[in-house]
């Protein structure tokens, strides 16, 4: 499987609080996650970065090569879960971090399925066939208002508060994972982003980098690219996974090379 990720600060924000990880050869997986911490004074690095941390800790400690569909998706709706409440009660206890939290989608890939585990509204995507399909449904305010026609998707993307958030990591006691599961197959390609870069760029613009002819460093660059000339308002993070037999490389870009921004 081949891997390549990158984060940046964007062009307003002077601090980046996403956070991406991706481990091959997770315990016979590859993790991949995507945080996007909300929160003031730095808060929202340390929710980003701390759900990281938990759920690769609470995943490794118990996964297993021979679990089916569903133990797999329990170990990782379990593992955000367990993030879920160190957040909070760290939250809770220390008044500068009162309020902080974070989206955060998790994939744990095998070379013919993915379990895919999010809250929030920072997303996945699957190319394959020649089309690309977004996995996860966003928990945001305008998600909300589309699903009861309140607004249309066109609308949505230039909504005031677009950017709230319904469900998030961290912000309260209990919180309820999304889990999926789908096939994938030798040339498809899985995306995970934060809304920094898919409030900004387009499903199709998505698609055309994914699948033009750059290696996958190129288009994580690239994807990164467009969204700073579509503005670059928040932070931006790319994650893709190549499913195919060439072996992997994780290729990381050093997550404050904008934060002087």
């Amino acid at each position: 499987m081949q891997t390549a990720h990158r984060t940046d600060a964007g062009l307003i924000r002077l601090i980046n609080e996403d956070r991406a990880a991706v481990r091959d050869e997770f315990n016979g997986f590859t993790l991949a996650i995507v945080a996007d911490g909300m929160g003031g004074h730095q808060a929202g690095e340390i929710a980003s970065q701390m759900a990281i941390e938990l759920v690769e800790t609470e995943m490794r400690s118990v996964l297993t090569a021979d679990m089916n569909v569903e133990q797999r998706k329990d170990t990782v709706r379990g593992a955000i879960s367990v993030a879920n409440d160190r957040v909070f009660e760290i939250a809770s206890k220390q008044a500068r971090y009162q309020g902080m939290g974070t989206t955060v989608v998790a994939a744990l890939a095998t070379s013919t399925d993915l379990v895919i585990g999010h809250i929030g509204d920072s997303r996945a995507y699957l190319v394959s066939d020649g089309s690309i399909r977004q996995l996860t449904e966003d928990h945001s305010l305008v998600n909300e208002l589309i699903k009861s026609g309140q607004i249309t998707q066109e609308e949505a993307s230039v909504h005031p508060l677009r950017n709230v958030v319904t469900r998030a990591l961290g912000t309260d006691k209990q919180v309820d994972v999304d889990v999926v599961h789908t096939e994938w197959r030798t040339g498809d390609v899985l995306l995970l982003c934060s809304d920094g870069l898919s409030g900004l760029v387009g499903e199709a613009e998505l698609y055309s980098v994914i699948t033009d002819s750059r290696d996958l460093n190129g288009k994580v660059d690239r994807l990164v690219e467009r969204a700073l000339e579509e503005g670059g308002g928040d932070n931006i993070t790319v994650v893709l996974l190549a499913n195919d037999k060439l072996g992997g490389a994780d290729v990381t870009t050093d997550p404050g090379r904008r934060d002087d921004a």
